[in-house]
């Protein structure tokens, strides 16, 4: 069923509807000091398991997702959560890769099913990154420094130091402005006021909260900035064969494109006014089989505002440099011509890194969305975005998914 090769360079693999998601667990979100990631992990994995409707006993593959493989979330522990839920496994690994991670694990976790070595497999990721941030100074949330890094000494302290970078040329080449960026933040809290499950559920905001919220750094306010969590998520995938007759209706993966901006010049100026949507959109409609115009809802990765506009104009939605003038339109809040994030995205529901727009995906395509869902959703985009390799300059990662119901 796999077939490499064809004309010039060019590689095919039959990938198209072969394999669905049949098991979504995600536990409470916000805060919850109580509770290790290990411990949230382990429970969404259980409710992932149990919404499937299977038993320990079917489980014979996990993948332990995780933010960053040399810092930031422990990659090591006394114990692993397919051995506290009891999961007879035949294989077992971590994943890293930021905020394409949920993607990269459920493309590998594929895989294995593909060569016959699992029949069900469970990914799941955890954070306590919250409740470690209000520990102490000793416990703050703060990833190991790699070797050769340059960036402190230009001022490259935390996440939104260089994706603010990003912001402000955007800014200066098409005239975005502030109260634009906060327009993304303003439609994701209405999104998140219909998702009881969102932290941010029952706090609407308004421009004017945008604008008046500290500026933290230019020219991003706090209304700007996505939320830190705790709590877990967690997928079963299977093969579409096996998941017929499951408890929930299968949702299945129809497309997948990555694309890579180390491959581009770090100092490019082009590089800090979009991601690298172009290859990862192609292969992941070309693989779907579909258009800009069959997607019925977009779940997109908005670590911060800007990087959401980035993507309705990378993606072609509107044009480059329309971005801010589309979302002030009301494009992407309830009722708009494209919905966007939501069950409130990681601005105002929680941030589990992509894990969070691939969790509402699959909320999606089953109809689940209560008072959030989209009419006669059938096929939605789900993106993935990080793990940056050159620090102050961005050279990340972005993932597209298709799902299907």
């Amino acid at each position: 069923r796999t077939i490499f090769g064809g004309k010039g360079n060019t590689m095919s693999y039959e990938f198209k509807d072969k394999f669905a998601i049949v098991g979504l667990g995600v536990t409470k979100v916000g805060h919850m000091p109580d509770y290790s990631a290990r411990t949230l992990q382990t429970e969404a994995a259980r409710l992932a398991i149990e919404d499937a409707g299977l038993k320990a006993k079917d489980i014979d593959g996990a993948i332990n997702s995780l933010a960053d493989g040399s810092g930031g979330t422990p990659g090591m522990w006394t114990d692993a959560f397919p051995r506290v839920l009891g999961l007879p496994v035949k294989f077992y690994f971590n994943l890293a890769r930021g905020g394409a991670v949920a993607a990269l694990s459920l493309i590998t976790a594929t895989r294995f099913l593909e060569m016959g070595l699992a029949n069900y497999v469970v990914v799941a990721y955890g954070s306590d990154d919250w409740s470690r941030m209000h520990k102490g100074k000793d416990q703050v949330l703060m990833p190991v420094r790699k070797k050769g890094v340059w960036g402190d000494c230009l001022g490259e302290l935390t996440a939104a130091s260089f994706h603010s970078q990003f912001a402000s040329r955007h800014m200066f080449e098409y005239g975005t402005t502030s109260r634009q960026l906060g327009m993304v933040a303003v439609s994701e809290r209405k999104w998140a006021c219909l998702n009881p499950a969102a932290y941010l559920y029952g706090r609407p905001i308004t421009i004017e909260d945008h604008q008046t919220s500290a500026v933290l750094v230019w020219p991003y306010h706090l209304l700007d900035y996505s939320l830190v969590s705790d709590g877990g998520t967690a997928f079963v995938i299977t093969t579409a064969e096996r998941a017929k007759g499951l408890r929930k209706p299968p949702v299945y993966i129809m497309g997948f494109g990555s694309g890579e901006q180390m491959r581009k010049l770090w100092w490019d100026k082009e590089n800090y006014t979009q991601l690298d949507v172009a290859p990862s959109k192609e292969a992941a409609f070309k693989m779907a089989g579909i258009e800009l115009k069959d997607i019925d809802v977009a779940q997109f990765y908005d670590c911060f505002t800007a990087e959401v506009i980035f993507q309705l104009e990378d993606y072609g939605w509107c044009k480059k440099g329309e971005g801010g003038p589309f979302v002030e339109a009301g494009n992407i809040m309830p009722g708009g011509t494209i919905p966007v994030n939501t069950g409130g995205g990681l601005l105002c529901s929680h941030h589990h890194l992509d894990f969070t727009p691939m969790a509402e995906g699959v909320i999606q395509m089953r109809g689940e969305g209560g008072d959030r869902q989209v009419k006669n959703a059938e096929i939605c985009q789900v993106s993935g975005h990080g793990g940056e390799i050159i620090k102050p300059g961005m050279c990340s990662i972005h993932t597209t998914t298709i799902l299907r119901r």
